[in-house]
């Protein structure tokens, strides 16, 4: 795969975030879009702003 190629932000039910290739036409099973595309570089640092609390959320609200 290509540094240059388009990535879309995706999350899971556990709010954990990643990158997914924007060419393949649909996402994994149990993630979802959130509506950011861009290159590799601008999504990883859109997912720093986001993913402020790497815990799963399941994790986070059984410490709370």
């Amino acid at each position: 795969m290509q540094e240059d190629s388009n990535y879309l932000i995706v999350v899971n039910d556990e709010e954990q975030y990643s990158i997914w290739p924007s060419f393949k036409k649909e996402v994994p099973p149990g993630w979802r879009e959130i509506g950011f595309e861009g290159d590799k570089q601008a999504c990883l640092a859109r997912i720093n702003e986001l993913w402020v609390d790497m815990r799963p959320r399941t994790l986070r609200e059984a410490m709370a």
